[in-house]
């Protein structure tokens, strides 16, 4: 019984030009290779998400429904992120 299905996908030039990059660098046996590696990310990705979503934004939303005053507003996270932006583009040097 086979493990493996063969599949036709249409993708851009410039992917496909990446993909054929890949295999004749040597870092991959075949372009079939690269789309395997490539998914396989995608869904540790994807799983890695889920059991962050899970876990933390669920506790923390769990924690906010508990203690609406931990909250704050729009406007201050906005404030927040745009700080933490300017420090790492300082600290980047950029």
């Amino acid at each position: 019984m086979r493990t493996t299905k063969q599949l036709s996908v249409t993708i851009p030039i410039s992917m496909a030009d990446a993909l054929k990059q890949r295999v004749e660098s040597g870092a991959y046996a075949s372009e079939s290779e690269v789309v395997r590696d490539g998914l396989r990310t995608l869904f540790a990705r994807d799983e890695a998400v889920e059991t962050w979503l899970r876990t933390e934004a669920a506790a923390a939303y769990d924690d906010l429904r508990t203690d609406p005053a931990q909250s704050i507003s729009a406007d201050a996270m906005r404030a927040r992120l745009a700080a933490v932006h300017t420090q790492r583009l300082a600290d980047n040097g950029s």
